[in-house]
């Protein structure tokens, strides 16, 4: 089934239809939803994951509230509207471009100011469409900047999933190897299969399959093995904040990736539309971490393999200090070792 066919959102009959990430590889399948409060509880149960495809479906979310209330009096549109920014903002807390998203959503709201019910439902749902296409314009801007960081053979190792799942489509890391293998390279991708969730295990090797970009899977604890080998060329991930000093988060897990990259003299890139920068955080200590339930450590589905009673820690995501990333990989072009200073210049 190759990618570029793949919507991991799209509008279908009025609603907006999300591939479930959840039972992904064993089933292919898409959710409907019809309301904000529906995609907010679709973000937080992670059938859709990944801060681009986070952000676009908290426009979809305001978009479908919108056209539920086209008949609605402009008090009780207002009422309404204003708990659907609310509930859909509090889906995630990490990832910046949900409330990028939300923020673009909302000034477009204010400026429609007495337009019609069906006007403003059309203008808020075309504004959707827009993000989204918008998101898949910025994936492949950032793969052509990023392709040209690759050699021919490199071996790129991933942590995550920030693919096309994660995006509207193309993705950000993953979208960097496309665009490499479009141009002729030869690239091959060693997934981290990224426990709890195993976003690398179940999404991205997955994706790469279905692709035919040769991909090996290893658990998360054999990334340095393999670079104390001389099997890494390169690492690439994604992100869900970088914060103004290039502070960056990512999935739980990364900031090992890039101690260990770092030891080993291996280049570690990150892959960040400039939607997921947030300039209004000073560094990576700000950036709030999410922790999600006990039952994703404690097993996976019905399998549970921890003592029970155990007590358990699951923040979702790390903060990898700037002084370790050798680049930002963005729309824009490429920041090499990011501080305040060339990450705030991106914005001039």
């Amino acid at each position: 089934m190759p990618l570029e066919k793949v919507e991991t959102l799209r509008w279908k009959d009025g609603c907006l239809e999300m591939i479930d990430q959840r039972v992904l590889p064993a089933r292919f399948e898409y959710l409907a939803y019809a309301d904000a409060a529906s995609v907010a509880a679709g973000i937080r149960a992670m059938v859709v994951r990944g801060a681009p495809a986070i952000g676009v479906a908290a426009a979809y979310g305001v978009a479908l509230e919108a056209l539920k209330l086209r008949a609605a009096s402009a008090a009780e549109r207002r009422s309404a509207m204003t708990k659907a920014f609310d509930v859909l903002a509090a889906s995630r807390p990490t990832a910046v471009n949900l409330f990028w998203a939300l923020k673009r959503m909302r000034a477009l709201w204010d400026r429609l100011g007495g337009a019609s019910g069906d006007e403003f439902a059309n203008a808020l749902l075309a504004e959707a469409h827009e993000v989204l296409a918008e998101d898949i314009r910025i994936n492949r801007s950032m793969g052509a900047h990023g392709a040209a960081l690759l050699a021919d053979g490199a071996r790129v190792l991933t942590h995550c999933n920030a693919g096309a799942l994660a995006t509207a489509g193309h993705g950000t890391a993953l979208g960097v190897i496309r665009s490499a293998v479009e141009t002729g390279k030869k690239i091959s991708v060693i997934a981290d299969e990224t426990r709890p969730f195993l976003q690398g295990a179940r999404l991205t090797a997955w994706e790469m399959v279905q692709e035919k970009i040769p991909v090996t899977l290893i658990t998360d604890n054999m990334a340095g093995f393999m670079m104390s080998r001389g099997e890494v060329d390169a690492v690439i991930v994604g992100t869900d904040r970088v914060a103004a000093n290039g502070d960056v988060a990512n999935k739980i897990g990364t900031y090992m990736v890039a101690v260990l990259a770092r030891r080993h003299g291996i280049p570690f890139y990150v892959a960040c539309p400039l939607s997921t920068i947030d300039l209004g955080i000073p560094d990576g200590n700000a950036i709030p971490i999410e922790e999600r339930d006990a039952s994703e450590v404690t097993g996976f589905r019905d399998c549970q393999w921890a003592a029970a009673g155990v007590a358990v820690r699951n923040p979702a995501f790390d903060v990898t200090p700037a002084e370790l990333v050798t680049a930002l990989i963005t729309e824009q072009g490429v920041v090499k070792q990011p501080n305040r200073q060339n990450v705030a210049a991106l914005f001039k």
